[in-house]
């Protein structure tokens, strides 16, 4: 009976991955904005505001965050042709938010703010840019997803993969929240 409760505490080593993953990547995030704030005393410091885009993106990347949220619910129901309906709209809407993230960097630069033009803009492409990435790893986390929900053969109901994959979409829809509260309030 005892190990039995010890056992049940374990997490799932692709769990705890993630979270030793989601860990450093926040370290990395708070150095980013930590720079942001020292540099932005410098005197050539440049104020503009963001692309309006980021905002849309933003409804976008939480509307998914629910998707995927109902989508997981739904697998662990069983309900697989519902849970197919949701992992595909998230999925899709990921692939939306990372074009939108995309269209903001052109217009920044279609505004006068190229990658190497002032700091304040090059922190912008910078951070905004490593999140995109990290935004990109959960598109594919989704695909894969998309992908096994569509396979005929084999069925497997752990609900693990599944529970990654929408953490880790927490994370960045999380994350970005805070990134775009930062910039726009720090700028």
């Amino acid at each position: 009976m005892h190990t039995m409760g010890i056992e049940r505490k374990k997490i799932h080593p692709h769990k705890y991955s993630l979270w030793i993953a989601m860990g450093s990547i926040t370290m990395m995030f708070i150095g980013f904005t930590s720079a942001y704030i020292v540099k932005r005393s410098q005197a050539n410091w440049l104020a503009f505001e963001l692309p309006h885009i980021f905002w849309l993106s933003t409804a976008i990347i939480l509307l998914s965050s629910l998707t995927v949220h109902l989508a997981l619910k739904q697998f662990k129901e069983r309900n697989m042709q519902r849970y197919k309906q949701l992992i595909t709209i998230t999925a899709i809407l990921g692939v939306v938010f990372a074009a939108c993230q995309w269209i903001g960097f052109v217009q920044l630069k279609n505004s006068g703010l190229p990658l190497s033009g002032p700091v304040s803009a090059s922190f912008i492409y910078v951070i905004v840019g490593v999140h995109m990435l990290h935004v990109l790893g959960g598109v594919v986390a989704l695909l894969i997803m998309f992908g096994r929900a569509y396979r005929t053969r084999v069925r497997t109901y752990s609900a693990v993969p599944i529970e990654v994959a929408a953490t880790y979409w927490h994370f960045v829809d999380i994350l970005w929240i805070y990134l775009l509260i930062f910039l726009s309030i720090a700028r």
